[in-house]
């Protein structure tokens, strides 16, 4: 059986529907993954929850990428705490405020700070989060519009670069379906053909800079940026953060500075170029074991010279500033354990076949202009059902080149459209590890972070749409501009009717 049909789309259904509603992820994820293993055991409930955990919470743990990732987590979880709780965030984020001294300034530094660590979309968040979150406490910018900075500068980011994992993986299923069709063009001439197509990724980009100097805010996040400019709160009284926002306090006569959020990052970019240039990085393939080994490295590198300040300045003794480390260590169990089931949810909806249905659903005859519309509404409805964009990739580019070779529809705009497509839910799905890495790097409450960045998503994904379908009768890479005028537009009308411009 390819799927299951309605029955398919139960487990991505209950689980955000209840993370919605009980803002409860771990609950809800787990609900999800033993509706799906109910579903394969034709609902016998104890034969469901020992596939549960057997068959997909400890495959997931124990596969080679995602083990490596777990164990990286720690590393940043470590490194995260000693920033934090040394008072070095928080003393550059007083340096910074001499320079970066208003909100759009702020944003558009994380902006540009995100774009700058284009290497890693799961390190981006949890380097800039710490960073920038007493900044933006004091300058008055919610914890939601942080982790929607956050998450809109990670994997959109990753996904324009040909060097790293995100386009040598594009780049191989490009090839591989080419190969079948004997497209002689290379997979990285396509791929630069293919970025001016790509247009939910920059469109996503594009709208950071836009909302930061217009000051237009609408929807959840209208309410979220209200709250915290009237009040100064940064969050909702009950919000749940994804980690705890530290409050420093340092020994009388001894006081945090900046060095000590500075210096540990430096070492960390320094300690992680230093290992990947032997490699060739950045114009050959890394292997991703060696790019996650050399992450791991450079966080604990960073980390160790930001104990080394505390201990020298005398803002912490020595044992102090390890259970610092252990701490913002035992900070990222709980995402561990939302990563692991959200991988495991993913792997179940595999097996049910939801990604098929999905397909299934939107097959038939259609004009070739209406291709690369229909593409990217496929990948969108997978990706945020599942949380991966690269699952969604496998699915639709065996899919999406085949049909444009066939029925003559542009190439470029088809496999954009896939990319966007799957991109859309690994930005903005509740159960996608880069949305619960955003949520964690801003201490933000999940739900909220889904709640207030969805509407922006779906702006651009509309805009998006618009443009697949002219780029669909054109096959012009110039209807990009059509995009980014498209989300201007929406964003200006949005706000008129849902929020209005903050200052």
């Amino acid at each position: 059986m390819e799927h299951y049909g309605l029955l398919s789309l139960l487990p991505p259904i209950i689980a955000v529907l209840l993370a919605v509603r009980y803002k409860n992820v771990i609950v809800a994820l787990f609900s999800g993954v033993l509706i799906g293993t109910l579903v394969l055991t034709h609902w016998n409930p104890i034969a469901a929850l020992s596939m549960t955990i057997k068959d997909y919470i400890f495959k997931q743990a124990s596969g080679g990428y995602n083990s490596s990732l777990l164990v990286m987590m720690i590393f940043i979880g470590g490194f995260v705490g000693v920033v934090t709780h040394s008072g070095g965030a928080k003393a550059f984020a007083e340096k910074a405020a001499h320079l970066i001294n208003t909100r759009a300034k702020a944003q558009i530094a994380i902006w540009l700070s995100g774009i700058a660590i284009f290497f890693s979309d799961s390190g981006n968040p949890l380097i800039l989060g710490p960073a920038f979150q007493p900044l933006t406490d004091k300058l008055r910018i919610s914890r939601e519009k942080l982790a929607w900075l956050l998450d809109s500068t990670a994997s959109p980011v990753c996904i324009l670069i040909p060097f790293i994992g995100w386009g040598i993986y594009i780049m191989g299923l490009i090839r591989k379906e080419y190969d079948i069709l004997g497209i002689g063009e290379s997979e990285l001439t396509a791929f630069f053909k293919v970025i001016p197509f790509q247009f939910y990724a920059i469109g996503t980009l594009f709208m950071i800079p836009l909302v930061a100097f217009l000051g237009f805010e609408f929807a959840s996040m209208y309410k979220a940026e209200k709250r915290t400019i009237e009040t100064g709160q940064p969050l909702w009284p009950d919000a749940k953060p994804a980690r705890p926002a530290v409050e420093i306090t340092s020994e009388e006569g001894t006081q945090a500075n900046a060095s000590m959020m500075i210096i540990p990052l430096i070492v960390l970019f320094v300690c992680i170029f230093g290992l990947l240039i032997p490699h060739g990085f950045p114009f050959k393939k890394i292997p991703g074991s060696t790019l996650r080994m050399a992450l791991c490295f450079g966080y604990f590198m960073g980390a160790l010279s930001c104990i080394i300040l505390m201990v020298k300045n005398k803002v912490k003794t020595g044992s102090e500033a390890f259970s610092m480390y252990m701490n913002g260590a035992k900070e990222v169990v709980f995402i561990l354990m939302i990563l692991v089931l959200a991988w495991s949810l993913g792997s179940v909806c595999k097996s049910l076949g939801t990604a098929k249905y999905i397909v299934a659903l939107a097959k038939g005859n259609v004009a070739p202009w209406l291709v690369p519309g229909i593409i990217f509404v496929t990948g969108a409805l997978i990706s945020f059902a599942t949380g991966t964009s690269w699952g969604t990739f496998a699915i639709l580019m065996p899919l999406a080149i085949p049909m444009a070779h066939g029925l003559g529809a542009p190439m470029y705009a088809c496999i954009g459209a896939v990319l966007s497509g799957g991109l859309f839910g690994d930005h903005c799905s509740p159960i996608s590890d880069t949305t619960v890495l955003s949520s964690m790097g801003a201490a933000c409450d999940h739900i909220d972070h889904v709640k207030t960045q969805i509407p922006y998503a779906v702006t651009v994904a509309l805009a998006s749409f618009i443009a697949y379908i002219v780029a669909g009768l054109t096959g012009s890479p110039v209807t990009l501009a059509l995009g980014l005028a498209l989300v201007v537009g929406f964003t200006l009308i949005f706000s008129k009717i849902w929020g209005s411009k903050l200052h």
